[in-house]
């Protein structure tokens, strides 16, 4: 979650919303990609960084399927990266803040976890949750 963190610092250098994400690999601990929100840099409103991550993860291993990886992210995902978690496969969803106005992986929603889905990660909440809120609230204070 410390390299989520060193992502998310990333994200507020080019003007965005701090929200890192890495995927580990199958051993868990070797960093397949990493990404952090860029869609004031790309103007792409898709350019979360779940959604990065898991390009980059999918292109290092040259399949989309994302199988016995685990996404590590600093914000609980929204609808849209909560869907594309179940569409690549993802075994494992680690992140730290709860998003209590957009999650979609146990606050205001929980699709990653639907059980009429065909795929449901593990998901492990919470982890340096503190930490990761904190440099939310400092962004937003900010502003």
């Amino acid at each position: 979650m410390r390299l989520a963190l060193d992502e998310a610092a990333e994200a507020v250098r080019g003007g965005d919303v701090p929200v890192g994400a890495l995927v580990l690999a199958p051993d868990g601990t070797t960093v397949l990609a990493a990404g952090h929100n860029e869609r004031e840099a790309g103007g792409d409103p898709t350019a979360h960084a779940e959604l990065l991550a898991l390009r980059r993860a999918a292109a290092a291993l040259g399949a989309w399927r994302l199988a016995d990886c685990t996404l590590v992210v600093t914000l609980e995902p929204c609808t849209m990266c909560a869907g594309a978690i179940q569409q690549s496969r993802v075994d494992r969803l680690v992140y730290g803040a709860r998003d209590e106005k957009a999650g979609a992986a146990g606050s205001l929603w929980d699709l990653v976890r639907d059980r009429r889905l065909n795929h449901r990660p593990e998901v492990i909440e919470g982890v340096l949750a503190e930490e990761c809120a904190e440099l939310l609230t400092a962004f937003f204070r900010g502003r």
